[in-house]
């Protein structure tokens, strides 16, 4: 750690995308992207090569990150679940100006939750979850009088069928709703002038599908080559029956305006990540925004910034559509954390940790006291030159059974440095990797008896976790009650 360091309380700011791969920076080693403002906080700043989501769907991944527990523990187990509380309450009581602009995905989805100010802005493709309400972005569109672009428009299209939720955003560029949040934070920024340091959480709505890039940014990758992974029968055919059930589910419900297929073409499997790739350079852009205001006022000095996702995106890997899986798409995000003298310059963590790790890692940042109750560990010995930090034997991911995922009860992904298992409640079948020797997971050891002793070390370990973390809802029940 630099000795020149600042000693006062930084600005905070936490950007947090809705449904980013790990492998969609640059600079963490995917050429296939451009991302300059981004490579610029990994080139600068540390970034955490294996960071997991507690869960593969928005509000219970969100809900963990913001209350520093598992979904289980918190009580926030799918989306719609009910959810006021988060740690911003404590650093609003320890001195800080908080703000939300853009995704939370609280329920309400205005929940105070310790901020101060909200400038709330939902998903793109509201239908079944909050369909009436008006976010900032729908009120924009009613002020203009005009018509979002969004499923019951798609519909209307001849290629709709055949898209995978890959549209070009035909309307204004400044109503795009990742250029919306970000001209919004800038403007926060440029504004403020409170004399206490603030937290600023600025949630975009991308590229969460609809995937749907301005022409600006579709146009740079109209000719992109990107690759993409084989989807084979000898990994479908050794998938649990709930993954069969939910890759049918995806085909019949077109969920946020994507009809997934069985056997998509190699066109549309590679336009639809075009698409998404231009979605992810769109916010790059609004980072890169958010970066110039923080200096042009001043305040980048003493800003702590921090850019990571609340899930990944199969885009039809492994034979699916968006989350709700356990594979490394699905579960594996990236985490960058930016702050010179504060936080070492290009360093690379590699050791395990999980998206709620967040949350303390913020509050110590901040001088506020982490609670005993969390599950959620502190990243900030990592920041320094030397090597301090511990990282977490096991990262671990549930998924309760939802109107999306409708083949199982209850999904829960153990792993370690090496191996990866998954445990359906209400199945004798399940998944083991070897990450080591199958980084791409194709190979299901769940029944091959050479593994066997790595599936029992798995179960065992998934079993205490369940039992350890069960006890800690008690503190977090009677703090809110």
């Amino acid at each position: 750690m630099d000795p020149k360091a600042p000693t006062s309380p930084p600005n905070i700011v936490l950007i947090l995308t809705d449904q980013q791969r790990f492998d969609t920076i640059r600079a963490l080693g995917f050429d296939h992207v451009d991302t300059p403002n981004l490579d610029r906080l990994v080139n600068e700043g540390t970034s955490f090569s294996r960071c997991y989501v507690t869960a593969p769907s928005c509000a219970p991944s969100r809900a963990s990150l913001f209350t520093g527990l598992y979904p289980h523990t918190c009580g926030v187990m799918k989306n719609m679940d009910r959810w006021e509380h988060s740690w911003v309450e404590r650093l609003n009581a320890g001195g800080y100006y908080c703000a939300n602009i853009g995704k939370m995905h609280s329920c309400p989805f205005e929940t105070p939750m310790g901020f101060h100010e909200r400038f709330v802005v939902e998903n793109k493709d509201r239908y079944l979850e909050g369909r009436e309400f008006q976010d900032q972005w729908d009120r924009i569109f009613t002020a203009r009088g005009l018509r979002k672009q969004q499923r019951e428009l798609y519909r209307l299209r001849d290629d709709y069928q055949d898209s995978l939720g890959a549209f070009l955003w035909e309307m204004g560029e400044d109503t795009h709703s990742d250029n919306f949040v970000g001209n919004a934070a800038s403007r926060w920024i440029e504004n403020y002038e409170q004399p206490k340091p603030f937290f600023l959480q600025v949630g975009f709505p991308g590229p969460h599908p609809p995937y749907d890039p301005t022409p600006r940014f579709a146009d740079q990758y109209t000719d992109r080559d990107i690759p993409l992974d084989p989807v084979t029968e000898s990994d479908l055919a050794n998938q649990p029956q709930a993954l069969k059930d939910l890759r049918q589910h995806n085909c019949d419900i077109d969920h946020d305006s994507v009809v997934h297929q069985k056997d998509p073409s190699e066109a549309a499997r590679l336009r639809q990540r075009q698409y998404y790739m231009a979605n992810v350079s769109m916010i790059d852009e609004q980072v890169g925004e958010i970066i110039a205001n923080l200096e042009k006022t001043g305040q980048l000095d003493n800003t702590l910034i921090i850019f990571t996702s609340d899930h990944g995106d199969c885009l039809t890997d492994h034979g699916h559509s968006q989350k709700w899986t356990m594979y490394e798409q699905s579960v594996h995000v990236p985490l960058i954390v930016w702050s010179p003298g504060r936080v070492a310059a290009g360093r690379k963590v590699d050791g395990l940790c999980q998206l709620m790790d967040v949350g303390p890692t913020i509050l110590e940042t901040a001088g506020v006291d982490i609670p005993e109750y969390f599950a959620a560990r502190t990243l900030t010995p990592a920041f320094g030159e030397t090597d301090a930090w511990t990282p977490r034997e096991y990262a671990v991911c549930e998924q309760v059974g939802d109107q999306t995922l409708t083949g199982t009860k209850f999904e829960t992904m153990i792993c370690d440095e090496r191996w990866k298992l998954v445990h359906f409640v209400d199945d004798e079948a399940g998944q083991l990797f070897d990450l080591a020797t199958d980084p791409s997971e194709f190979s299901n050891l769940w029944d091959d008896p050479s593994a066997a002793p790595e599936k029992r070390r798995l179960l065992d370990a998934l079993l205490r976790w369940r039992i350890e973390t069960s006890a800690t809802s008690a503190s977090h029940n009677a703090e809110h009650r």
